[in-house]
């Protein structure tokens, strides 16, 4: 059986709270936090501690926050709290290899998605974009490539229409926490069986850009409708209203609409009231029922063009 009697917490964001609440709850030693720095954050660019720390400092557990953990003596501190396991989920950096199987048990990873799908910085986001209807949690041990190491547990959750990656991102979160926690009962007893990736199966969610959020009115409203949710509430998709970026949320595919039969060419406003704001596309027209004017804050259609009207024929993108 696996001795696991100190365990070294790697983490940064909201993200990573559930599963070292999940330790917590279960009296897990925590010798050590390791997470990012204070950086300046929102549009006051106050310097704010990451989630994790709160999280650790409240608990009065260790905290580290390296600017670097390659080529210094990092990992040799890190060797100091004796950890028989390190955990990481969403720390933010690549792990060399000193402190991947710097504990006797190795390192494991919670990971956001399905491996080997959706290897990489934004698993949530791309599976949303790309229209599944399922993803999860990936337990996994850590080697030295980018979410390559063997798979040891998964847990499936269904991605509801009007999902964003907002909210799937709590779902996934939680679930980590609990797989986590049954992920380390089943180590102990030495009923986690290593399974390898197929490296054919293999996709990748590369970090996303504030310019992958521009909107092309020539797709489908569906692959539209995907692109908002997957990028809600960041990078946030957008397109161009009277020469200046404008955010879109809570998109709605609409079926059978006459407006293609009433406007022609993609990007047309057909409507824009209570209801939101319906837009031709190149197959079907999409309902936007919030919108972000650039400078402004998040707001439903409606308070919008009660004071800046939208005109049916308008053309976004322009």
């Amino acid at each position: 059986m696996a001795a696991i009697n100190r365990i070294v917490f790697m983490g940064t964001p909201e993200f990573a709270v559930p599963s070292l609440k999940a330790l917590l709850a279960q009296d897990e030693n925590i010798v050590c936090v390791v997470t990012q720095p204070d950086r300046p954050s929102g549009r006051g660019r106050k310097v704010l501690p990451p989630p994790i720390k709160e999280l650790a400092k409240a608990a009065d557990i260790p905290i580290l926050q390296p600017e670097r953990i390659k080529g210094n003596d990092f990992p040799s501190i890190l060797k100091k709290y004796e950890p028989d396991l390190i955990v990481l989920i969403a720390y933010g950096k690549i792990l060399p290899s000193d402190i991947i199987n710097l504990a006797p048990l190795g390192t494991i990873n919670v990971h956001g998605s399905l491996l080997p799908k959706y290897r990489g910085a934004a698993p949530i986001q791309w599976a949303l974009i790309n229209n599944e209807t399922e993803t999860g949690i990936t337990i996994m041990r850590m080697d030295e490539g980018i979410d390559t190491g063997d798979i040891l547990l998964q847990e499936k959750i269904l991605i509801e229409p009007a999902d964003t990656t907002g909210s799937m991102s709590v779902k996934l979160a939680e679930l980590g926490g609990e797989a986590l926690v049954k992920a380390l009962d089943l180590l102990r007893l030495d009923k986690l069986i290593p399974i390898k990736q197929d490296n054919s199966l293999a996709t990748l969610a590369p970090m996303l850009k504030k310019e992958n959020g521009l909107i092309d009115w020539a797709q489908s409203a569906e692959q539209i409708s995907c692109l908002i949710r997957g990028l809600d509430p960041w990078p946030s998709a957008y397109t161009i209203l009277w020469g200046k970026r404008l955010r879109l949320f809570s998109p709605q595919a609409v079926v059978n609409s006459s407006c293609q039969n009433t406007f022609t060419g993609s990007g047309v406003v057909c409507r824009a009231d209570r209801s939101g704001l319906l837009v031709t596309t190149g197959d079907g027209c999409l309902l936007i029922k919030e919108i972000q004017a650039e400078g402004g804050r998040r707001m439903k259609v409606d308070a919008f063009v009660s004071g800046n009207p939208v005109q049916p024929g308008t053309l976004l993108g322009q």
